[in-house]
């Protein structure tokens, strides 16, 4: 593959199941006891392993796996053989197999093995001993193999060693708690506030209680270290991240990092980096997968997203996610995980036409760098189109269409399986929908137009394409015009991002200010720089590791809650635009 096609950008373009979400009573933070239905994709709490020569990746809610070579691109196998409806998936290689468990709170959790996933080989091991959620197995240089479990607002995870017949050795070992005193990070709430500014918020907030979910166990083993990492607060959160302790045994004692979280991604244009697994390719490149948040049409609409990571100098376990929602390059050998973004955002807050629009939702909302708002066309026919205007000729390297579920309750015909989770809810997974349908078009002047991607007829599902074009072009205009939809559903569309090089200079550098309000929260701040289109907030223990970022438009200042109560930290503001990013000074936060 030439090294330009090698190009990702999140959230991964996969085929996402659709779900049918069907509510009926208070549990669900409804008033009154009224019904609701949703019907949207979903993938989350993603477990990745390469397993001869090929990465293999479990998702919730799938019904089945992906599978890729390189990274970049995913094929998705169904499969009957495993249970769809169990929660986090958890996929590890023991003894040269691939072993495969999910969640049931109540029941005991099986375990599958299968040497031939491709095949469809996978085999019931054991009906299970005990019930777990949110399992992660590892098996450690001696070949003991341990479970690490919990997903909880009130426990803790879990260890234990098992035994070949996947049987407890001894009794579970607590080993980590939240600590949201000197934990900022692990707060409730949206941007770590407690404050609901919306009804699902306040929804949500009200049932956690201001306790955080202790969730998603996933061990690494380096250098003779053990890494439990571990998911907090929320999924439904921009601030789900993943933190992590460590231990020289298996079962601990496990001490805290206090670079955690490592993974954490609460800005940008779709935010959330929790519950996800750390993994190698070929080369030795470490790999961080997490959930990413949409949350609007369901709590749980979630998708996917994989960010380069790996162990500094001092075996502190890091995670780049600064602009990791921007086009980075995946290279065939070693690499530096810090490598800048492949190119800038072109299309921020562009002039947007529709050639409909449903009510209350403008085409405005395709271009405001945020994927829980969107555009949607007035009818449900093929050819409904949305047009950007770059206000002028700028050179185009790539586009990103994503795609939106609209209003589908009412359209989707009812999943034909699914399981009563309590009394007021029920959830199915539909086996298969009509993949979305869109042609991609760019032009100089608007009238004559070269098509960069045309999906109708080629029975491929693209929620989120990315379209890295052969050669850069010139252009002004982008227009995207949507075929036949899932369910026959409207066009809609969250963001339509346009990625190359500007004309202009990257903007000026910025001094921020930074100064401890308590001992979770710093206060940032910064003068404004023309030419920006915003900044990334860079932050961490040591003036030359700041690892964490956090992402704003249209901002002068942040107040950072996600601090360690017993760290110092470091902090620098870099300014971004069409033209490039242009790092700030690193200054102490007082």
């Amino acid at each position: 593959m030439h090294p330009a096609k090698r190009v990702l950008c999140n959230p991964l373009d996969l085929a996402y199941r659709y779900q049918d979400i069907r509510a009926t009573g208070s549990a669900d933070g409804m008033n009154g006891g009224e019904p609701r239905r949703s019907v949207h994709r979903e993938a989350a709490d993603p477990s990745i392993v390469r397993y001869r020569g090929r990465f293999y990746m479990f998702a919730s809610m799938s019904a089945g796996f992906w599978h890729s070579e390189d990274l970049l691109r995913w094929e998705y196998r169904a499969t009957s053989k495993l249970p769809a409806l169990d929660y986090a998936p958890d996929v590890r290689e023991v003894d040269g197999a691939l072993y495969i468990s999910a969640s049931r709170k109540a029941d005991d959790c099986p375990f599958f093995r299968s040497v031939d996933p491709l095949a469809d080989d996978f085999v019931e091991v054991t009906p299970g001993t005990f019930p777990f959620w949110d399992p992660s197995l590892f098996q450690d240089d001696d070949g003991g193999v341990y479970l690490y479990w919990g997903c909880d607002n009130n426990t803790p995870l879990y260890g234990v060693r098992l035994s070949g017949t996947f049987e407890q050795i001894g009794e579970p070992v607590p080993l980590i708690r939240a600590d949201v005193t000197t934990h900022g990070w692990e707060q409730v709430g949206e941007d770590y506030v407690a404050t609901p500014t919306s009804p699902d918020q306040e929804e949500v907030l009200s049932r956690l209680q201001g306790k955080p979910y202790i969730e998603g166990a996933w061990m690494t083993k380096r250098d003779g270290t053990y890494y439990l990492q571990y998911a907090a607060p929320a999924t439904q959160l921009n601030t789900y991240a993943d933190g992590y302790y460590t231990a020289s045994s298996p079962l601990g004692p496990f001490e805290y990092s206090l670079d955690s979280p490592f993974s954490s991604k609460p800005g940008g244009f779709i935010t959330g980096a929790g519950h996800g697994s750390t993994f190698q390719d070929r080369h030795g490149n470490w790999w961080h997968a997490s959930t990413m948040r949409i949350s609007v049409n369901d709590d749980f609409e979630r998708r996917i997203g994989i960010f380069p990571a790996g162990f500094d100098e001092d075996g502190v376990l890091f995670c780049n996610q600064n602009f990791a929602d921007y086009p980075f390059t995946v290279p065939d050998g070693p690499f530096d995980p810090w490598t800048p973004p492949a190119w800038m955002l072109l299309s921020y807050k562009a002039h947007t036409t529709a050639s409909s629009s449903a009510p209350g939702r403008t085409p405005a909302s395709a271009v405001d760098e945020d994927i829980r708002t969107w555009w949607a066309a007035g009818g449900r026919e093929p050819g409904e189109s949305l047009t950007v205007d770059l206000g002028v000729s700028k050179t185009v390297h790539a586009v990103q269409v994503n795609l939106a579920d609209h209003e589908l309750a009412d359209l989707a015909p009812q999943a034909p399986e699914g399981a009563d989770w309590n009394s007021s809810f029920w959830r199915g997974i539909f086996p298969t929908h009509e993949p979305a349908e869109a042609v991609v078009e760019i032009s100089q002047d608007g009238r004559q137009w070269t098509v960069v991607r045309d999906s109708r007829g080629t029975n491929t599902d693209a929620p989120h394409a990315f379209i890295v074009l052969d050669a850069p072009l010139r252009a002004r205009f982008v227009r995207v015009t949507g075929g036949r939809m899932p369910f026959d559903g409207a066009f809609a569309v969250s963001g339509l991002r346009v990625f190359g090089t500007g004309d202009g200079a990257a903007p000026r550098s910025v001094r921020a200010q930074g100064r401890r309000v308590d001992g979770r929260t710093a206060r940032v701040e910064w003068d404004s720089v023309t030419g920006a289109t915003g900044y990334s907030i860079r932050y961490g223990r040591h003036p030359e590791k700041l690892y964490h970022s956090w992402q704003v438009h249209e901002r002068t200042s942040l107040d950072l809650r996600s601090l360690n109560a017993d760290a110092e930290y470091w902090v620098a503001v870099d300014a971004f635009g069409e033209g490039g990013i242009t790092p700030g000074e690193t200054v102490p936060v007082k």
